[in-house]
């Protein structure tokens, strides 16, 4: 019997009976990996990854790691933990990177530090040496969810996930600066070509400007709030030829204080926003948005806001 078996098995003359699957990864995310993957700003947000600032916050010279000031550590973490909570409070499951560097108090920024697609996540590798290393308690954080790392920043390459701004499937907004070199950009630009992102719209970042989304951000499908100074006009007539309606922040001490263009869309047509920031919120809800706004002062003295904080892992 088990001659008969190993014969029909190994039989040099029966060919090969092994077929591979051909799906795309995609595909088999769910089923060998679990529910993550995300090429959108503003569909349905279920999962994130965020880091609750720890003892690296406790003593540090802000001057040094780029805060605008002194921080009250407390207060820094109670404010986290209420933009945290909100997401809970919305279904939205947060997961946290658990270990970090004591020297790296920018590590809750962890939109920076990772960019999820719709195969898994790319890790980043910061431009600042400040923040360099922050990257590899990402990375293990990602491996424990068992989220697939299809790519990480290497070479003489930087780049910072919030130098991406998903259209659609098929569509990126990407920009180089500061914060991300050619290097950088060209890596994310032939990850994102081999998983089927068809159209990339490069933006130069101005000096002074860190990431798209303290100026460029996407409320729903179909409206973009922007500071326009900082925005080139070629995105903004990408963007209308689209189908997108461009709404202006008209202040700018809401968008580069305030941070009221780093929002997150809950889904689409629904946000959350730092408090204290009126102008914008009455112009995004006369614009038919729904608007939380959470105190959020104490965090964005780090020049950041609640995008930077927030890594998605589930959208749609």
């Amino acid at each position: 019997m088990y001659d008969t078996l190993e014969k029909k098995a190994f039989d040099p003359l029966g060919g090969d009976r092994w077929f591979p699957k051909e799906t795309w990864f995609e595909e088999d995310m769910t089923e060998y990996w679990g529910d993550w993957g995300c090429h959108s700003e503003v569909d349905e947000l279920k999962a994130v990854l965020m880091r609750r600032p720890g003892k690296e916050v406790d003593d540090f010279d802000y001057r040094e790691v780029r805060f605008r000031t002194e921080i009250d550590p407390e207060r820094f973490r109670a404010q986290h933990d209420q933009l945290a909570d909100f997401y809970r409070s919305k279904g939205i499951a947060v997961h946290y990177v658990e270990e970090q560097r004591k020297d790296r108090p920018n590590a809750l920024f962890c939109r920076d530090l990772l960019l999820m697609t719709p195969e898994g996540a790319i890790i980043c590798r910061p431009a600042m040496a400040a923040r360099r290393g922050e990257e590899t308690a990402v990375a293990r954080a990602v491996a424990n969810l068992n989220i697939p790392i299809i790519k990480t920043i290497n070479a003489d390459g930087y780049f910072e996930g919030a130098n991406v701004m998903w259209v659609d499937r098929e569509t990126v907004i990407l920009a180089i600066g500061a914060r991300t070199n050619r290097a950088g950009a060209e890596q994310v630009a032939e990850e994102l070509r081999r998983i089927g992102v068809k159209e990339i719209i490069y933006m130069q970042t101005p000096c002074g400007q860190a990431h798209i989304d303290g100026v460029f951000n996407i409320a729903s499908h179909d409206l973009v709030y922007m500071y326009p100074s900082q925005v080139p006009y070629s995105v903004v007539d990408t963007m209308k030829k689209k189908g997108y309606k461009i709404l202006e922040c008209p202040d700018t001490r809401e968008c580069k204080e305030g941070f009221s263009v780093n929002f997150v869309a809950i889904k689409p047509g629904e946000i959350v926003m730092p408090a204290a920031n009126e102008k914008s919120r009455e112009i995004l809800e006369s614009n038919g948005v729904k608007v939380h706004v959470i105190e959020y002062d104490e965090v964005v003295k780090a020049w950041g806001g609640m995008h930077c904080c927030t890594a998605f892992l589930k959208r749609g």
